[in-house]
């Protein structure tokens, strides 16, 4: 993976923080740094599609908690060949 140098600003006392951790799990400051900052990277990227895009046709009312209990434990039923077994 291709890196680029650049220069940050940070609060001494996280850096203080960073230097601990680095020492404590076996890794440099500098991959700590990397990691803090793919995380602000992805916590900030906007999505060209939303997280929610397809729409399900259904009745148009939110299924109860037993009901969605029935269905997939139907389901699992269903997979895992145990329909006959629990019929009979």
């Amino acid at each position: 993976m291709s890196m680029k140098r650049t220069n940050v600003y940070a609060d001494p006392e996280d850096l203080a923080i960073i230097k601990e951790a680095a020492k404590r799990r076996g890794v440099s400051e500098a991959e700590i740094i990397r990691q803090g900052i793919h995380l602000a990277a992805m916590a900030n990227r906007v999505w060209d599609e939303p997280l929610f895009s397809r729409t399900f046709e259904g009745r148009g009312r939110t299924s109860a908690k037993a009901e969605v209990r029935d269905v997939v434990a139907d389901a699992v039923r269903r997979e895992s060949g145990t329909e006959a077994e629990t019929a009979a």
